[in-house]
């Protein structure tokens, strides 16, 4: 049965995750909901990297089997006129049968928008987390520097992870200032489960003094969760490119292009 690639994006406020729930209350179970009218048969979905509640995406991509033929623009506006406001088809392509949106996946980015101000982002309020303390961004990347390159993430993995195991190798770690926003950027082989909101919360405490930049790499040493910082917030964290072999033909998936649109 042919394959076809979807390339979606959503505002994770209005979802309980990625992921199939019985309450339904999923950005799955409401695409799956839209392909189902849409095809007028069942149709079952494979994505790139499960996003938890109130994770967004500005690049998921997924995959599914269906004898369907329709034109890649039909897809697009067919799906989103059956989708909730929150929910939009970027694009679909047609893929050989060897492609896979998570297996097949080379890196993932994940971007998280911090707006540092000493009052609260109204206008960001689910899509930004916040830190109203006056941070050392210096600190924070000196930091960050730690964790790049091949390691056992234990320390930023939740009690909940269901991974094989906890080696994850982190190729990017970028902190931009832009305006009042602090935009990181993380990119790696795969991540663990709230890997970069743990991540987040440890490069917070760097950045509030209370910690030395080199307490970063010692927490990779202790690989102990119970020993980190706590787990920030989810509002400001996207799910915003997925890589894969160009012999899939998948190019142009970095959403983080879209997202940042209003900060260029």
């Amino acid at each position: 049965m042919p394959r076809l690639a979807l390339g979606l994006a959503y505002d994770g406020a209005s979802w309980q995750g990625w992921q199939t729930q019985p309450h339904h209350r999923t950005v799955q179970d409401q695409l799956e909901a839209a392909l189902g009218q849409f095809l007028a048969a069942p149709a079952a979905t494979v994505c790139a990297g499960r996003t938890d509640a109130g994770v967004h995406a500005a690049m998921q991509v997924i995959h599914l089997d269906t004898d369907a033929r329709r034109r890649p623009e039909s897809w697009v506006r067919g799906l989103n006129a059956l989708l909730p406001s929150s929910v939009a088809v970027r694009w679909a392509q047609p893929v050989p049968d060897a492609f896979h949106a998570r297996f097949s996946a080379l890196s993932r980015t994940y971007t998280y928008l911090l707006w540092n101000d000493r009052v609260r982002p109204a206008l960001w309020a689910g899509r930004a987390g916040w830190c109203f303390q006056p941070l050392d961004v210096a600190a924070m990347r000196d930091a960050a520097a730690h964790l790049l390159g091949e390691h056992d993430f234990s320390s930023f993995r939740s009690s909940q992870c269901q991974a094989r195991h906890p080696i994850r190798t982190l190729t990017q770690l970028d902190i931009e200032a832009r305006g009042p926003f602090l935009v990181f950027t993380l990119r790696a082989n795969a991540f663990l489960h709230h890997m970069v909101r743990n991540i987040m919360g440890a490069l917070l405490q760097v950045g509030q003094g209370r910690q030395a930049p080199q307490w970063m790499g010692q927490l990779l040493r202790d690989r102990d969760r119970t020993r980190g910082a706590p787990t920030f917030a989810p509002d400001g964290l996207y799910l915003s490119a997925i890589e894969y072999a160009p012999e899939f033909g998948l190019a142009d998936l970095d959403g983080r292009r879209h997202l940042l649109a209003p900060f260029a």
